[in-house]
């Protein structure tokens, strides 16, 4: 059976490679200038969302005719991201999967933010990953198969003050009940060996970054 997947464009760097991911049974949702980005690449969002201060008059009037469901709020009187909106009505949705692009940028603290959402998905039982163009981001906090995407290196982080027994499989570095604490660079560049590894993690939340220079 297909799995149910929710893609969220967000209004951070935005690239044309990110649209090979959608597929036709996606339910696609824009949050500020991410809805402008598909509809100006011909995708029809399922849900716009955010305070659309990053675009013109014109363009939100695009966004408005272009959009199955336009959803718009004060930009002063919100106490939301346009990307947690998003995601909060990602979640609404109970897909599988929510994949987050267009959530990294210059502003460093939207992008730790936006990281940080990820654990708020898992407590929903909701597979999530965050995607740009250097890097493909899960968390975990059970076991997870991670894939050969096409990027060399596959980095560990901590999201918890430590991860308890971690082990890996499939990896240039193997691990068997190790344990990484915040502020540890133990997990930072291994590499998969073959078409896919498993880690699997007793205790805590482990962030796991694949990324390419």
């Amino acid at each position: 059976m297909e799995q149910k997947r929710v893609l969220i464009f967000s209004g951070g760097d935005l690239h044309k490679q990110y649209l090979k991911e959608i597929r036709p049974s996606d339910f696609l949702i824009g949050a500020d200038r991410g809805a402008l980005f598909l509809i100006e690449n011909n995708y029809k969002p399922d849900l716009a969302v955010g305070d659309f201060d990053s675009i013109s008059p014109a363009d939100l009037q695009k966004v408005r005719s272009g959009s199955k469901q336009l959803i718009d709020c004060d930009p002063i009187d919100k106490d939301l991201t346009d990307t947690e909106l998003a995601l909060d009505l990602a979640i609404k949705e109970q897909p599988d999967i929510i994949l987050l692009m267009g959530v990294t940028g210059s502003r460093l603290d939207h992008t730790l933010a936006n990281i940080q959402m990820m654990n708020r998905v898992l407590q929903h039982h909701i597979s999530c990953a965050l995607l740009d163009r250097n890097n493909y981001m899960t968390l975990t906090g059970s076991s997870i198969e991670v894939q050969d995407r096409g990027y060399k290196y596959v980095s560990l982080l901590p999201m918890t003050p430590e991860v308890t027994g971690i082990t890996l499989t499939g990896f240039q570095y193997p691990l068997d009940n190790a344990t990484l604490k915040m502020g540890e660079s133990l997990g930072i560049s291994n590499q998969l060996t073959g078409s896919q590894g498993t880690i699997t993690v007793e205790g805590g939340l482990l962030l796991v970054i694949q990324s390419n220079d």
